[in-house]
């Protein structure tokens, strides 16, 4: 696919200014004081439990909480936040609480635990957490006044752990196995492991630095010798022609199960550990691999500023037109590699979606809409703002971790700790606060505001891993048995000699601040439709009117003659339908390119006009002491009452518990309900009786909460109350519903305050009470690409997430049945990619389905998504 010059829908006109020392200590001293309230609420409220849960402010057991899928062989019951943030805490200086930390983890943390777990997640997570920690504690030993009583323990259980992954690489490939269980290894179905077949391409190349620490450290060849055998198999399955690998390969037999190829989810760690390999090992074999693939993603994948996906056999075609969060770290890695020019490009793109949606959703489409929009606190794009600012100076990736730094506190952070969002458009938050976020997060925000000064060591002397672990360099000396060594393949195959060999590093590459600058403003100035620009003219010899979308014919030579000037090709899908793409370099001149968007924007709406009206998700949000806004609650619309979208302001109010609870009779404390939020159960009547009957009551809005014990938005699809046959014009306030788990934390909060007051609304506002509702005077606020500019790639609009009315509040829970084809109920909505109809006007009444393209494949991707890395 075409990319040619593209909108980002947000930019701010001003320059980066340099910032003070005060104001980098204030800001340091900000990320100490969020790292406390991360870390000492999971010690309060979760230890020693995996992960904390920070709405509930409890620990997440594995087999207690309702089952997240794949998302949960991450936890193993062996403390996994505190192992994963061992390293952080001496990085922040935090001696004193590091030194308990590891007597907490040799008194507590057993391994020899009956349960299946990640290979993946475990040897990033776990053995680079003992590791790193193993490699603080000897530093701080060797300064002479800490850790004197430690004699290598953490490596004894690193050890341990290492032994007990080695059975998942039992396989004739070399591949491991994808899980793994603790205590019996792989045994077949009775442990519930070895019957897998597929693992992603990141899950099996992502264990060398690891291993190869765990060798070096012990003197112990085996477990680097496996990870290199894992290694050499990727690299002999790469495509040849393209030098490109799959997603996800069979483990036996080394075919490609999915083959496209990007450097985000599923890949990117493999790329990142070919090239940290290198630099931790020494070994240039892994060097001269990267630069291959490296070669070949710069060819293929990259189309500044964007990173999109192609197929491994045919790289010239795309395979999607989403990217996802995960390959933000990739700008920190080109900072490695020494290649600054795209880095700065694509961490700009980052930027702007970031500024527009306050995280990177999940994932994103090429015209920055959300497209999957949960945010699990993910740490890559502040890992990527850390190694532009190390390579370039420019105070402007200063002024970017604050942002990052903002946005935590005023969306994220809760009175528990820090919540994951559920929802960036509704601000609503999901209960859960992954180990990485303390792990990584803080780690490279930390470094980014600091001086050499305020570290205890100098981090050039450590590489970090996919998880922000801290092996020392010096590893590269140890000796080790020559039965670690790789099979090399014939040097004629692996020449390199078109790559500068000169070792990467992330000290400072541009020493002219204008550089990165002059590299931002092209794609910053293109995209602002905020900032002042000429008023467009239109050409001589333009007679032609622009084609409107609803005028459109696909058998209509003329009109596909329009379409080719203004840059739009149309691609027949094998279904008979076709699909509109706009190539904005194609067109024969800027004028026609911003047709080509204007007609492509028309579309959108004409395909948005002609599907099943859906309603976005809504939010609670707990305004009152002690949460003061920084609890918000996904909630499920109605169809009928007040839009909460058209309220500027939302509906505030205390809530109280009707009587009945049901709602079906006529409310009997009244007096209480009132000018009150009235909860209420569902069940044994119509959602709007019980609207009618609290609104008669003097309600100002209602919450209905599902009756069926477990459920939870994070694994049940949200659906829209519709009315029940009749008009609802007399229903006038607002009315919601939450589901069981959500409920229950309302239902809490009201058990033990009392007085808690909440505010109903399309989006969360902002948190706290010191928090200002302004906004930059020069930010764009477009949810759509600015029509005045040519765009390189767009498509129609995607519809809100899906959503399934019940007019009845009778009928249970899992009889629900969405409006569109249910996703895994753990995951998010898929969202749909544009198409055009086949012909015209004749075609206006076909379903949306009709009109979009096949979303099958996306949400397959995504499910995949989820179980190569969370």
């Amino acid at each position: 696919m075409a990319v040619g010059l593209l909108l980002l829908l947000t930019a701010l006109c001003g320059l980066g200014q340099a910032m003070t020392p005060e104001e980098k200590q204030r800001l340091r001293n900000q990320v100490v004081e969020m790292f406390d309230h991360a870390y000492q609420n999971y010690m309060d409220h979760a230890y020693p439990a995996d992960e904390l849960m920070p709405l509930t402010c409890r620990g997440r057991v594995r087999g207690r909480e309702p089952s997240r899928g794949d998302v949960d062989d991450a936890l193993g019951k062996f403390s996994l936040t505190l192992i994963d943030t061992l390293d952080t805490l001496v990085l922040l200086n935090k001696t004193t609480e590091f030194e308990a930390a590891v007597r907490r983890v040799l008194s507590d943390v057993r391994l020899d635990n009956d349960i299946v777990v990640s290979v993946f997640e475990t040897n990033i997570r776990v053995l680079g957490g003992l590791l790193g920690g193993h490699s603080m504690a000897v530093m701080l030993k060797e300064g002479g006044q800490h850790m004197q009583w430690y004699q290598d323990e953490l490596l004894h259980m690193a050890k341990d752990l290492g032994l007990r992954l080695l059975p998942a690489f039992n396989t004739s490939s070399g591949l491991p196995y994808p899980r793994v269980n603790l205590r019996h290894g792989v045994r077949g179905p009775e442990t519930r492991t070895g019957t897998e077949t597929d693992t992603c391409t990141a899950c099996a190349g992502t264990i060398i630095l690891e291993f190869a620490a765990l060798s070096r450290f012990t003197g112990d060849s085996i477990f680097e010798t496996h990870a290199r055998r894992a290694m050499d198999f990727l690299w002999e399955k790469r495509q040849r022609n393209s030098n490109l690998v799959g997603t996800t390969i069979n483990i036996h037999s080394g075919e490609w199960v999915r083959r496209d190829s990007g450097v985000g989810a599923g890949i990117d760690s493999y790329y990142e550990y070919l090239l940290k390999a290198y630099v931790l090992l020494g070994d240039d074999l892994f060097l001269q691999r990267f630069n291959i693939h490296y070669a070949s993603i710069m060819k293929y994948i990259s189309q500044p500023p964007l990173l999109l996906d192609v197929h491994i056999h045919k790289p010239l075609l795309p395979a999607r037109t989403w990217m996802d969060s995960l390959l933000a770290f990739f700008p920190g890695l080109q900072v490695l590699k020494g290649d600054i020019r795209p880095a700065i490009e694509t961490h700009e793109m980052l930027y702007q979606v970031t500024k527009k949606h306050n995280f990177l959703p999940e994932a994103f489409t090429t015209d920055f809409r959300v497209h999957w929009a949960q945010h699990p606190l993910r740490p890559e794009f502040a890992e990527s703002t850390y190694f532009l600012f190390k390579a370039t100076g420019d105070p402007y990736y200063l002024e970017a971790g604050r942002t990052i730094l903002d946005n935590l506190n005023r969306f994220a952070r809760v009175p528990c700790g820090f919540a994951a969002m559920k929802d960036v458009r509704t601000g609503s938050h999901e209960d859960r606060m992954d180990s990485f976020f303390l792990a990584e997060m803080f780690k490279y925000l930390f470094l980014l505001f600091a001086e050499p000064q305020d570290l205890p060591f100098d981090v050039e002397d450590y590489i970090f891993t996919t998880e922000a672990h801290l092996l020392p360099l010096s590893l590269s000396t140890a000796p080790l048995s020559s039965a670690a060594a790789s099979n090399r393949t014939s040097e004629e195959e692996l020449d390199d000699s078109n790559f500068d060999w000169t070792c990467p590093n992330t000290r400072l590459l541009f020493p002219d601040p204008a550089f990165p600058r002059n590299l931002r403003e092209p794609i910053r100035s293109a995209i602002d439709k905020s900032c002042p620009r000429p008023a467009p003219h239109r050409e001589p010899g333009m007679g032609r009117p622009p084609l409107r979308a609803q005028d459109f014919m696909a058998n209509n030579p003329e009109h596909l003659e329009l379409l080719r000037r203004m840059g739009v090709s149309l691609i027949h899908l094998k279904d008979g339908r076709v699909q509109l793409v706009q190539h904005a370099s194609q067109a024969v001149s800027s004028v026609a390119a911003e047709d080509g968007v204007r007609f492509m924007q028309e579309m959108m709406e004409l395909s948005s006009q002609q599907q099943k009206e859906q309603l976005p998700p809504r939010a609670i949000q707990i305004i009152s002491h002690p949460f003061f806004g920084r609890v918000v609650l996904t909630a499920g619309p109605a169809q009928f009452g007040t839009d909460l979208s058209k309220s500027a302001t939302g509906v505030r109010g205390f809530i109280t518990v009707a009587e009945p609870y049901s709602g079906c009779s006529d409310i009997t404390n009244a007096e209480y309900v009132q000018g009150h939020i009235a909860l209420l159960q569902r069940g044994q009547c119509m959602f709007a009786e019980k609207a009618r009957h609290i609104q008669k009551a003097g309600a100002i809005g209602g919450i209905v909460i599902d009756d069926n014990e477990g459920s939870s938005s994070d694994t049940a699809p949200l659906f829209q109350m519709a009315g029940d046959g009749r008009s609802t014009d007399d229903i006038t306030m607002p009315l919601l519903f939450l589901f069981h788990k959500e409920g229950n934390i309302l239902l809490e909060a009201l058990k033990e305050y009392r007085q808690v007051e909440v505010l109903l609304s399309d989006k969360a506002r902002d948190r706290g009470a010191d928090v200002k509702d302004t906004e930059e005077d020069c930010q764009s606020e477009a949810t759509s690409p600015a029509p005045s500019e040519p765009a390189g790639e767009t498509s129609s609009a995607e519809p809100e997430e899906g959503s399934s009315a019940q007019a009845e509040d009778s009928r249970p829970a899992e009889e629900t049945s969405p409006a569109d084809p249910p996703a895994d109920p753990a995951q998010p909505k898929d969202h749909r990619d544009s198409n055009a109809p086949e012909s015209g006007r004749d075609s206006s009444s076909q379903s949306v389905d009709e009109l979009l393209a096949d979303w099958q494949e996306d949400l397959e991707a995504f499910k995949q998504m989820e179980k190569d890395e969370l």
